[in-house]
């Protein structure tokens, strides 16, 4: 009996991954050299090598392209982003402040990041890495994932530390990630203890 297509026992295509690595690549790289709504299709599939079709199959169009390469980006940001939750560290020390690798992050990436977050940015793209880094304040602070109630605290702990990556951005990154870091860090422990005080 001849052994099913990848697609048929769940798994994905090589080609399809191939193709997708190759066109978030060269988004990756054009952003660099250029502002995100000057990239055109033909760009994009020329520095991958694909077919025009082959984006098609894949992406709507440039901005959806620009999304998709950000995924695993963003899910790096969501993983160093600093969520203070107002207790010392196990030791009994103060918790050490992670905001500095949250900005060396950013400027890492700060083409894809300033391309999608800033002026000719993307509502969908803030609005889901909103959503991603309050979720994370959530599990940080030891509260339920998968629940509906509000918890104004960790939104807006994650606004704040969304809306001053998107300033650093936008002023091309002044100030080292350790100056910036240690700059805001004091405020959102501030805000976290405040919150965990009880309230009478």
């Amino acid at each position: 009996m001849p052994a099913q297509p990848l697609e048929h026992q769940g798994l994905p295509d090589p080609r399809v991954l191939r193709s997708r690595a190759a066109l978030e690549a060269a988004l990756r790289e054009l952003v660099t050299e250029r502002d995100l709504r000057q990239i055109s299709v033909a760009d994009l599939t020329k520095r991958a090598g694909v077919n025009r079709s082959t984006f098609y199959e894949h992406y709507v169009d440039v901005h959806d392209l620009a999304v998709a390469a950000c995924t695993a980006t963003y899910d790096q940001l969501v993983a160093v982003a600093p969520i203070p939750h107002g207790q010392l560290a196990p030791d009994g020390g103060p918790l050490p402040n992670p905001l500095p690798a949250l900005f060396t992050h950013v400027a890492e990436h700060a083409p894809l990041y300033r391309a999608l977050l800033c002026d000719e940015g993307s509502a969908r793209m803030i609005n889901h890495l909103l959503h991603r880094v309050t979720l994370a304040a959530r599990i940080g602070r030891g509260l339920p994932a998968d629940t509906d109630t509000t918890d104004p605290v960790s939104a807006f702990l994650a606004g704040a530390v969304l809306g001053t990556v998107i300033d650093w951005l936008r002023r091309d990154c002044p100030g080292t990630p350790e100056e910036i870091g240690a700059a805001i860090w004091p405020y959102a422990v501030a805000c976290a203890e405040v919150s965990d005080i009880p309230s009478t």
